[in-house]
């Protein structure tokens, strides 16, 4: 375990892989756990804290392992701050998911709450773009085919949903990361002709 992690990010990673065991990311065969580990070491190469870190690795728990219960466990094992974060990560808690637009408009809408942590806004600018990420290399593999891997089904929405973050991150968090989502989702635009 590299220098200045505690035992805690290793529970971290155990509960992730717990939590997530079997689901992969959309369309793929790719353990969902690959993606929270590369939102952790996003985190860290920004200079997130540890706190921060194990919030990324959890950030999905909640929203898709477990709802509140789950979310009520990382409080128990990590901490308020953590769970705080991963709460403020999680469009819903719901196991019925309202409509995609819906959650989706109210998450960009939270990202300018001025109460919102910074931890929250690192930690879901990372995953936003290890996900913009993916998009742009799925784009280039797959072309728009790759669109039918999600509920909208759209391309238009997805960008639509994408150059929103951008917008609100460089608001909101500006610095390389906010540049870096902002330049690969342009990139987004450009392979989908949007």
């Amino acid at each position: 375990m590299p220098e200045g992690l505690s035992p805690a990010f290793s529970e971290a990673v155990e509960l992730a892989r717990e939590l997530h065991a079997g689901q992969v990311r959309k369309g793929t065969e790719i353990p969902y756990l690959s993606h929270l580990l590369a939102v952790a070491s996003l985190v860290l190469d920004a200079g997130g804290s540890e706190q921060e870190a194990i919030a990324a690795l959890l950030h999905d728990a909640a929203e898709d392992a477990g709802g509140q219960a789950t979310l009520e466990r990382i409080r128990r094992q990590f901490g308020d701050g953590v769970a705080g974060i991963v709460a403020a990560c999680s469009d819903t808690l719901a196991e019925d998911k309202e409509p995609w637009p819906e959650r989706k408009q109210r998450y960009i809408a939270h990202l300018d709450d001025p109460d919102l942590p910074d931890g929250a806004l690192l930690v879901s600018l990372a995953d936003k773009l290890h996900n913009a990420r993916a998009i742009v290399f799925d784009l280039r593999l797959h072309g728009d085919a790759l669109w039918e891997r999600f509920r909208t089904g759209s391309g238009p929405d997805q960008l639509w949903y994408y150059r929103s973050l951008a917008a609100a991150f460089a608001r909101r968090r500006p610095g390389e990361l906010a540049g870096e989502l902002t330049r690969t989702v342009d990139e987004m635009a450009r392979l989908a002709h949007l």
